[in-house]
């Protein structure tokens, strides 16, 4: 589902055009400000937050229906209920959602609280499977939780399974996820070990040498968090947060604990709670089509083999102000006027896209909504091939430096009955080239490496620009240095390390 090269001339210039205190505005607001958000993250790659880009978009592919249903109604009034419901729907999909409708509302100006309904008091409740098990809840890693952890999981002989750095503007973050095996007596069939995840945010010390064997340390404190990692590597952060990816946790001595204190599932909550909405005209349908399929994309950055294919800042640029003008199209009189509105702001959004979007716009309208003729394809003449400078893999010379985005290596491991090997994952900022047309930009490129013989990381790799450079014989064990060795990733082919 690509839509064309990444590199965007300026700034996408972003703004809501929307102002007062009523929930429909709100949602204009919100939408907009999500755009801008996206638009931050990416504009230089050199501090690329694909997490915000992630969770932006994240808010919309399943809001975005219910967002053209609530501004097309007849009424001033009904569209005020109507978008008061939806506010109200998007809040309670679980309070890191709302968190962040409340956040990016207050910077835009405006005050979401008074139109939501009070939040939740007190902690969430663990949930239950649909066996009627308490499943594990991702908390907050404190002392408590590290020690319960340590309690029912042998973390002294704990090996890493996947360990990923990575930039998210102005601080470091991380992931790690490691295998132990359970201290409690669980029913068969079950993976003879258990999976643990750990996210970590403000990392201020990393150091980790491949194959991350020799057990797991947790310590949790005021002072931040210290894990020590098998072969005497350690990740240090201001906070995190972890949950036991394990089917029989409710088994474990914490899963006991909190099945004596959670509700059990009832019918009600069996059943999936539905987005409101309603029919749509062909036209807004049209659009909102448009629109989410563009929220897909830039929601496929989570997936770091797409973030550097993702032409965040053009899709942000194309969609700039859609909230406002959404909220116009569905204001008009008339279903024939708010049609017509609908169909202008289609076109609006091609022209803002240029032509490296027209084309892909047209096909999204002709094979999702069945739609011809509201974009024009441009001509042959008119499209920009894929160019260098939109981070696909090119073959070529490796730059002389780069700023690391992130790193990551995972070992070989069995998933869902396929055998995976060892890889590691490097995301790098990479300066203009030469012959580019977008002078002075950066470009994001995504390597991947299969199998390697050495991974190495410490935190010095992340300080800025740093020199880059390719050892070893090409026919040989070969890899890549970054930061004088404070990023080591090689293979026994080295063919196999090309960066470009």
């Amino acid at each position: 589902m690509g839509w064309g090269p990444s590199g965007v001339p300026g700034s996408p210039g972003l703004s809501t055009g929307v102002s007062g205190g009523s929930a429909v505005s709100a949602l204009a607001v919100l939408l907009d400000r999500s755009m801008e958000r996206m638009a931050e993250a990416a504009a230089d790659v050199r501090v690329f937050d694909r997490e915000a880009i992630r969770e932006a978009a994240d808010v919309w592919d399943n809001n975005l229906f219910p967002l053209f249903w609530a501004v097309s109604a007849p009424s001033a009034g009904e569209r005020e209920r109507r978008a008061s419901t939806v506010l109200e729907w998007m809040a309670g999909l679980g309070e890191r959602r709302r968190a962040w409708m409340t956040e990016q509302a207050a910077v835009a100006g405006y005050d979401l609280g008074a139109l939501l309904p009070p939040a939740p008091a007190g902690p969430c409740a663990p949930g239950r499977d649909y066996l009627g098990h308490v499943m594990a809840p991702q908390d907050r890693l404190t002392r408590e939780k590290a020690d319960e952890l340590a309690a029912d999981y042998d973390l002294t002989t704990a090996t890493v399974r996947h360990v990923r750095v990575e930039r998210a503007g102005g601080r470091l973050t991380a992931f790690l996820r490691v295998v132990a095996d359970r201290r409690f007596a669980v029913e068969a069939p079950v993976p003879p070990a258990a999976v643990l995840d750990v996210w970590l945010d403000g990392v201020t010390d990393a150091d980790f040498v491949s194959p991350g064997v020799g057990g797991v340390i947790l310590d949790a404190g005021s002072r931040g968090i210290a894990i020590s990692l098998g072969g005497g590597g350690r990740l240090r952060a201001a906070g995190g947060e972890c949950r036991p990816d394990d089917r029989s946790w409710h088994l474990s001595a914490a899963g006991r604990r909190a099945d004596a204190v959670t509700p059990p599932r009832t019918g009600r909550q069996a059943r999936p709670r539905r987005a409101p909405g309603g029919d749509l005209g062909p036209d807004a349908h049209a659009a909102a089509l448009l629109l989410r399929h563009a929220m897909l994309e830039l929601r496929s950055v989570r997936y770091p083999e797409r973030a550097d294919r993702v032409p965040v800042l053009l899709l942000c640029r194309a969609f700039s102000g859609a909230g406002a003008a959404i909220v116009a199209a569905g204001a008009q009189t008339g279903a024939r006027r708010r049609e017509a509105a609908f169909r202008d702001v289609i076109r609006r959004w091609a022209v803002q896209g240029g032509p490296r979007l027209a084309g892909g716009f047209a096909r999204v309208l002709r094979a999702e909504a069945g739609r011809t003729g509201l974009v024009e394809t441009p001509r042959i003449a008119d499209r920009t091939p894929p160019s260098p400078a939109d981070g696909s893999s090119v073959q070529g010379r490796t730059p002389s430096q780069a700023v690391l985005v992130m790193a990551s290596w995972t070992a070989a491991h069995t998933s869902y009955g396929t055998e995976r090997p060892t890889a590691a994952q490097l995301q790098l900022a990479l300066p203009p080239r030469p012959d580019e047309t977008l002078p002075g930009r950066w470009r994001l490129r995504t390597a991947g490496f299969e199998e390697p013989v050495a991974f190495r990381l410490r935190t010095a790799a992340f300080e800025g620009a740093g020199p880059l450079v390719r050892v070893g014989a090409p026919t040989e064990a070969c890899g890549l240095d970054l930061h004088r060795g404070a990023l080591h990733v090689a293979t026994a082919d080295g063919g196999r390390v090309s960066v470009s």
